[in-house]
């Protein structure tokens, strides 16, 4: 059986440099991507909050018309009554 001979010190030297920097670029790599996520997931908060706001909208709008509706038509019945009451005086 024959054995493999032995590394040198400067092939395991090269080795090791090697390895630390294709770590330092997965370390990157990886803050790269968990800075990704971080975005998407505020994005996702964001986008959350518009649809919470957007169906809040949406419910409370036919009431909002008829509030104002409501008002309109009161000043018009004020101002036609302020109006009759300046003429036949």
């Amino acid at each position: 059986m024959a054995t493999a001979p032995e590394p040198s010190v400067d092939e395991l030297d090269r080795q090791s440099a090697r390895l630390e920097a294709e770590s330092r670029k997965l370390r990157a790599e990886a803050e790269k991507l968990s800075a990704e996520q971080y975005k998407l997931v505020a994005e996702q908060y964001k986008l959350e909050a518009e649809r919470f706001k957007l169906e809040r909208d949406k419910t409370l709008s036919p009431w909002l018309l008829l509030a104002q509706g409501l008002i309109g038509g009161a000043a018009l019945l004020g101002s036609a009554l302020a109006l009759l009451k300046y003429l036949g005086a």
